[in-house]
């Protein structure tokens, strides 16, 4: 059981007693008569041959609400793609496989390219867009759910909960963010809790009130990859194609709808799915990366809303980011040794040492150049530009699917 406490500008939606999954699907079902919702699936093929896929289906399958399943699909050349669409098929509702590397959806990535649009490269970003486009496509759905495919404790109730708060007609949200724990018999979540926390704090103590920056630190968990909105904000939103991606949202919903229109909401005591690993010696690679391409995200939004970013900042913010993940350390230290966990102060420094480096080379590279990775279009631009691409990205997904 978790507290209740309502302190922030962010609405918090806390798991209080544990409501059953049936009762969640129960409800929703007689939601859905009224409102379509579409479950958004990113996954690498290569998830199909890991422990937490076959839990997803197999949960997926007691779900009665949803208007469609769509999976979006990397990685994958033909005969995986064909194995993937049996095990897809076993589900209840329609299902859709968007197969990125397939032939009709690379042709539609050039034309997009011929056209202009700046795609960067292949990865999640770049595939959760396109997948959106297709959902988008359907005018008579109403909100969209994603999650991630790695989660090993996965359970239906954490759809339930993502996905409740935009659809019922008794409330009001435009977007709802994922959070939880992520604990087992020690910490993890290293990225938030010693890299972007630690510096948003570093942040709040040099700007001094900033609305925008007490949106960002309100969130108990801004990198998860759970989220669900409503179909008229997705459309208007851009998405980033770099590891920056869940940063660049919030910034977008932020600026695209009213923060009393956006909650927050626990959908797990706890959360286990595979751990990126942090080796300092591969800069582009695992949470080296992604640390990098979160704080060039995170320059990227508040340059974006109109904070000037110097030298002298810069020289600030990481003597101050150093100071506060030293803080962090004793904090989490002392969380770890009240519940009984593993707690390897050893490894903590030397993730935090990692991260300076990341800290480093993001501004480095802002300042080369602070547009950066460009963003991908929101897709009432594309269809403004390309007023049929829409329909021909639901035909090549309806295709691949036959």
């Amino acid at each position: 059981m978790t507290d209740f406490n309502e302190n922030g500008i962010i609405t918090t939606l806390q798991n209080l007693v544990n409501r059953d999954a049936t009762d969640f699907n129960r409800e929703l079902k007689i939601i859905s008569k009224d409102k379509n919702m579409v479950l958004l699936l990113p996954a690498l093929v290569s998830e199909f041959d890991s422990p937490a896929m076959p839990n997803i289906i197999k949960s997926l399958m007691e779900v009665e609400y949803l208007h469609k399943i769509v999976l979006s699909l990397d990685k994958a050349d033909e005969s995986q793609f064909k194995k993937v669409k049996e095990i897809m098929a076993q589900l209840p509702p329609d299902v859709r496989i968007v197969w990125h590397d397939g032939p009709r959806i690379k042709t539609l990535l050039q034309e997009l390219k011929d056209s202009d649009f700046t795609l960067g490269q292949q990865g999640k970003g770049r595939s959760v867009w396109m997948t959106m486009g297709y959902i988008l496509a359907d005018p008579y759905v109403d909100a969209i759910a994603l999650h991630d495919c790695d989660i090993l404790n996965y359970s239906k109730e954490m759809l339930a909960r993502l996905i409740y708060p935009v659809v019922h007609p008794a409330l009001d949200f435009e977007f709802s963010k994922g959070y939880y724990a992520r604990v087992t018999d020690r910490l993890y979540g290293r990225v938030t809790r010693l890299f972007y926390t630690p510096l948003i704090i570093s942040i709040k103590r040099i700007l001094g009130y900033n609305a925008f920056i007490d949106y960002l630190s309100d969130f108990r968990y801004a990198l998860s990859g759970e989220f669900a909105f409503v179909c008229n904000l997705a459309r208007r939103i851009r998405i980033s194609p770099t590891w920056g991606l869940e940063v660049s949202m919030l910034s977008e919903v932020y600026h695209m709808t009213s923060v009393n229109r956006i909650c927050q909401v626990e959908i797990s005591n706890t959360y286990e799915h595979k751990h990126q690993a942090l080796e300092k010696n591969k800069p582009d690679r695992g949470l080296i990366r992604m640390a990098t391409d979160i704080a060039m995200a995170l320059f990227r939004v508040l340059s974006q809303d109109g904070i000037i970013i110097s030298q002298s900042f810069f020289r600030t913010l990481l003597t101050s980011y150093m100071q506060e993940a030293r803080i962090v350390i004793e904090k989490y230290n002392a969380l770890s040794l009240l519940n009984g966990l593993a707690y390897d102060r050893h490894m903590e420094i030397e993730a935090i040492e990692a991260f300076i480096v990341c800290l480093k080379v993001a501004m480095e590279e802002f300042v080369k150049d602070p547009v950066g990775i460009p963003m991908l279009s929101a897709w009432v631009r594309v269809e403004a530009a390309i007023p049929d691409f829409s329909d021909r990205l639901r035909d090549a997904v309806e295709e691949d699917n036959m």
